[in-house]
């Protein structure tokens, strides 16, 4: 029996695209904290350079040693806009440098945590932060940013969401391909392993590792097993390989903590595709019984995947956390990317998809000329599926400067391309500038 899993695993790597996506190494800086900028951000980059300084060279000993794939390691910190609280600084983009600069040194890839939490008002912090976010992610090149600007236990704050439809307005106002590099949640979680949404969450240890798995040519390959089965059978089959993939994920986890000396944090068992052919969320659905990603039944579709991901997880790891299910960002997965030229996907179906899948609408690129409050209200609708259902939702948009639909914007590697998406032209801009503070449903007060 164990050979037999071990030629499985051999076969997932090498034929259906199985990946560990990311090890990402998180990273308590309450103990930089200080009044001076200056010495702060000299301490958050002495502390992430020794506390992270075997991580590139553990995770790439692993991939040797076991054949497994892993594409990306990173890093995810203390939410920046608590840990420059302390300082006189006017804005933040000092301390993005100060990310870039570590990052650098280090040889990851991506570091997550120039962030602010707003969900029910600002503090001094979060204001500098949010306000430094187009220059700070414009001048640095591995550096990711996030805003929680709702949250179920405390409603949607509506004049962060005014906010972040103007930041990534000036954003792409400089350079579109940067948006990629922001996100803004409803319910972050703390310990989310993938980005642009990593931070360390203030409730983490000083120091963790979290696995984000991927594998979404795994599952469809399973399920061309199955063909003309019925929906039991799908679902029985996704939870069955899920537990496989996620098995590995937690293998692969436990020797980089052990190795690192850092205690094994969580396993975030998200399908994350890729734009290569094979590694599509969209082709599984299509291969559960859609002629195109979009058609009616689509949501139901991604429901069931969603959930038979979760179930079979769930059984394989003892700590599983991050986002954890299904993603279904355009530009990073072909199957997508296809359903959107052939014009069989909108935005207003993939919303209602981002109600039964992680996370939301991610990596989509609209009209250059789409106006701040239409961004915001795109940003209000996810909040309210997140904040009404309990669960995280998120809004990575790219407006795309200079071009109209049809076009595309070209990110590069797993980013892959997006072609620029319709938005419905009525505005919210009346709703948008009202401000104030949507207030948390009912099913909230649990106490």
């Amino acid at each position: 029996m164990e050979t037999k899993q071990i030629l499985e695993t051999i076969q997932m790597v090498s034929e259906e695209k199985l990946d560990i996506r990311t090890i990402t190494m998180g990273i308590s800086l309450f103990d930089c904290i200080d009044s001076d900028g200056k010495k702060a951000r000299q301490k958050i980059y002495d502390k992430l350079t020794s506390s992270a300084k075997d991580l590139v060279k553990v995770a790439n000993q692993i991939e040797s040693e076991y054949g497994i794939p892993i594409v990306n390691k990173r890093l995810s910190v203390t939410p920046i806009s608590m840990i420059g609280a302390a300082c006189h600084d006017d804005n933040y983009v000092a301390y993005a440098q100060t990310m870039e600069k570590a990052a650098q040194t280090l040889g990851v890839d991506l570091i997550g945590g120039f962030s602010a939490l707003v969900q029910k008002g600002y503090q001094t912090g979060d204001k500098k932060l949010i306000a430094s976010i187009p220059e700070a992610l414009n001048e640095t090149k591995r550096v990711c940013g996030s805003v929680n600007v709702g949250s179920t236990r405390a409603g949607i704050n509506m004049d962060a969401v005014k906010q972040m439809g103007q930041v990534v307005k000036q954003l792409a106002a400089i350079d579109p391909v940067s948006c990629m590099s922001l996100v803004v949640f409803a319910n972050a979680v703390e310990d989310n392993p993938f980005m642009a949404g990593a931070f360390h969450g203030v409730g983490e240890a000083d120091k963790v590792i979290n696995v984000g798995i991927s594998g979404p040519g795994v599952v469809k390959r399973a399920l061309e097993k199955v063909r003309g089965e019925s929906i039991d059978i799908v679902s029985e089959t996704i939870k069955k390989t899920a537990f496989k993939v996620t098995r590995m994920g937690q293998f692969v986890g436990n020797v980089a903590a052990e190795r690192l000396n850092v205690p094994f944090g969580i396993v975030d068992l998200s399908l994350a595709p890729t734009p290569s052919q094979g590694d599509s969320v969209a082709e599984i659905l299509e291969e559960i019984g859609l002629q195109s990603v979009g058609a009616p039944g689509t949501t139901a579709a991604l429901a069931l995947l969603n959930d038979a991901v979760k179930k079979g997880g769930v059984m394989a790891c003892e700590h599983v956390g991050g986002l954890s299910g299904a993603f279904i960002p355009v530009s990073e997965d072909s199957g997508m990317i296809k359903a959107v030229e052939h014009s069989n996907l909108n935005i207003e179906k993939l919303e209602a998809m981002t109600a039964v899948c992680s996370v939301g609408l991610d990596m989509i690129a609209v009209p250059g000329d789409t106006s701040a409050e239409t961004i915001s209200g795109m940003i209000a609708d996810e909040a309210a599926i997140g904040v009404i259902n309990n669960k995280t939702t998120a809004v990575r948009v790219i407006p795309a400067t200079g071009k109209k639909v049809g076009e595309k914007i070209d990110f590069g590697g797993l980013f892959g391309y997006a072609p620029v998406m319709p938005v419905n032209l009525n505005s919210p801009a009346k709703m948008i500038n009202r401000g104030g503070r949507i207030p948390a449903p009912i099913h909230s007060f649990k106490n």
